[in-house]
C-alpha cells in the first residue's frame, strides 16, 4: 500500500525487451536502500525490485502493465516518480493508494497560475463513476485533489514543491499519465452494481 506522497524521482537508464515484458534499469538516490522483492510505486505502478546495486535497480513490467499504463512509453532518460510502500508506523499524508493504475489519461491543458500550475486531463468515460469533485485522485503516483470534474475530464492543481520534486514539470499537453481512482469509491460502485444484478 502507498500514500501518493512521492519520495524521489528515478531516471530510466535502460529498457530491455524480454519476450512480451520489458526490463527497466532505473537510477535513484534511494537505490542503495532497496532490497530485492521490495514493492516500489513507479508513476503509481507497483513493480517488484529484482536486482540492486549502489546507484541502480531493475524491475520488470509484464504485458498487462505495459498495455494499461504509461510504462509502455518509458524510455532511457525519462523521469519516474518513486514511492516505497508504507510501514505500520507511517503517517498517511496522502490517501490510500494500491499502486494498481486503473487507466491512463491524456493531458489536455497545462496552465501556469503564477505560483502554481493547473493541469487538465481527459480519461475514458467508462470510469466517470469513480471520480468526484474534490475527491482524491492519483496521477503518476501523486496523491492529488480532483476538481472541474466532468464525465471524461478533471483538473488538478500542482504546488511549487510537487512541481519541482516530481516528474510533473515534464508533463505537457498531449502526454499520457497513469491514473488510479480512489479505492473506497471503487468498492462503493462495485457494491451498487452487484445489488442491481440481484
Amino acid at each position: 500500500m502507498f500514500t501518493g506522497i512521492i519520495e524521489s524521482v528515478g531516471h530510466v537508464v535502460s529498457v530491455q525487451p524480454d519476450g512480451t515484458n520489458r526490463q527497466f534499469r532505473i537510477s535513484s538516490p534511494l537505490s542503495a536502500g532497496f532490497k530485492t522483492d521490495q514493492s516500489i510505486a513507479h508513476n503509481g505502478v507497483c513493480l517488484t525490485v529484482e536486482a540492486v546495486n549502489d546507484t541502480t535497480y531493475q524491475v520488470t513490467a509484464i504485458l498487462e502493465t505495459l498495455q494499461k499504463t504509461n510504462a509502455g512509453q518509458w524510455k532511457a532518460g525519462d523521469l519516474i516518480n518513486l514511492e516505497q510502500c508504507v510501514t505500520l508506523n507511517s503517517r498517511l499524508d496522502g490517501h490510500i493508494v494500491q499502486g494498481h493504475a486503473d487507466t491512463t489519461a491524456t493531458c489536455s491543458a497545462k496552465e501556469s497560475l503564477d505560483g502554481s500550475w493547473k493541469y487538465s486531463f481527459l480519461f475514458p468515460e467508462k470510469f466517470a463513476p469513480l471520480i468526484i469533485e474534490k475527491g482524491s485522485i492519483c496521477v503518476n503516483g501523486i496523491s492529488l485533489t480532483a476538481f472541474d470534474v466532468t464525465l471524461n475530464s478533471f483538473s488538478v492543481a500542482i504546488i511549487p514543491y510537487t512541481y519541482a520534486h516530481t516528474n510533473m514539470h515534464r508533463v505537457n499537453k498531449g502526454d499520457t499519465v497513469n491514473i488510479e481512482f480512489d479505492m473506497v469509491g471503487k468498492y462503493v460502485v462495485r457494491n451498487m452494481e452487484l445489488k442491481k444484478e440481484k
